[in-house]
């Protein structure tokens, strides 16, 4: 999971999906049963191909479930995944080495920004999972103005420090502060007193950090005016979508009932996830904890109910937050001169009817 998937260019894991027992070889595994063709028309069996941005976790729980339950199946789809490497996601699916691949709305706007083929077509969370973090038991920090002139553990990625700042002056503060390179999760660099403060994912890292006994309290971004952001996406290239739509559209509606089916059965969907990655999780709960939160709190449906749909207003405010701070570059590494339009960074159009 970054800071889902912020972390997706800074851990580099090889752990597979599949039936059999992770592997931490690069080879594709291969999931997805013997397909059923439906009694009114045939569909052709196609393999797709899709690259993991983290070890595994809740973010991919619908592609665990979609395969556990046999939607892919009935889609006549069968699924290679690719265990996260030294290659991120976006690189691997504008080279054509992947037909998906989960990454986040940041990363997906860097990649696509500089030329890249990459565009998101499914948005598993429809909310951001990052805040900032501190120990629980900081007293002298109440607040985001009060990360002044400490130390953010961070993760290297260009936006970290533009958002912080922005949440620490919009509270009051001056929004200067230390950084040095995470090289340990969030909350075991703020108990063995490296940091004051970091960027975790609550739905992971906060259930992680409590059941370990070292809790953090964390300030969401959104509380101090900061656009709501997807900190996790499916993506594609347009030259894979254009050349197997109704490809595309199978995969996806497969993978929409994953989702949906974990937003609506945590319990059981956690017990896939567990289940289909043995030996990973050296506590369950973990991922129960995460499974359960994500539904619970809000993360799995819009408003409408709807999931894997991307809003074209959050794409276009935290989109405008990355232009207006210099943070989008052309392929020539310079900074863009105009605010790009959003609408071509991502498309709703592969979604079942009605998402």
């Amino acid at each position: 999971m970054t800071p889902s998937v912020k972390f997706n260019a800074l851990f580099v894991a090889a752990i597979a999906l599949g039936l059999a027992a992770c592997s931490s070889s690069s080879t594709p595994v291969a999931i997805g049963g013997s397909p059923t063709v439906s009694a009114t028309a045939i569909v052709t069996p196609a393999t797709v191909s899709v690259a993991l941005s983290w070890t595994p976790n809740t973010d991919y729980t619908g592609l665990y479930v979609a395969q556990a339950k046999g939607y892919f199946a009935d889609e006549a789809i069968t699924v290679k995944v690719l265990p996260y490497g030294s290659t991120a996601p976006e690189t691997l699916i504008s080279r054509g080495l992947a037909d998906f691949g989960f990454s986040y709305q940041a990363g997906t706007a860097y990649a696509h920004a500089s030329g890249a083929d990459v565009v998101s077509v499914f948005a598993p969370d429809q909310k951001g999972t990052y805040a900032i973090g501190v120990r629980a038991d900081r007293a002298d920090i109440a607040s985001p103005k009060d990360l002044d002139g400490k130390i953010y553990a961070g993760f290297g990625t260009p936006d970290e420090g533009p958002e912080l700042q922005y949440v620490i002056k919009h509270d009051g503060g001056t929004g200067e502060f230390r950084t040095v390179t995470l090289n340990t999760s969030a909350y075991q660099a703020l108990y063995a007193g490296k940091a004051d403060f970091t960027i975790p994912v609550v739905t992971w890292e906060g259930v992680e950090a409590k059941l370990a006994g070292k809790p953090m309290k964390t300030f969401a971004f959104t509380d101090y005016g900061f656009p709501e952001q997807y900190s996790i996406l499916l993506a594609s290239s347009n030259t894979y979508l254009k050349a197997n739509p109704a490809v595309a559209k199978r995969f996806i509606a497969a993978l929409t009932k994953g989702y949906a089916y974990a937003a609506d059965n945590p319990a059981d969907a956690a017990k896939i996830v567990i289940d289909t990655n043995p030996g990973v999780f050296t506590n369950p709960q973990l991922v129960t904890q995460s499974q359960e939160l994500l539904a619970s709190g809000g993360y799995l449906k819009d408003a409408n109910g709807n999931v894997g749909h991307q809003d074209p207003a959050l794409w276009a405010t935290y989109g405008s937050f990355l232009f207006t701070n210099g943070l989008l570059a052309d392929g020539d590494g310079k900074t863009l001169a105009a605010e790009p339009d959003w609408t071509t960074y991502y498309t709703n159009d592969y979604l079942p009817a009605g998402s």
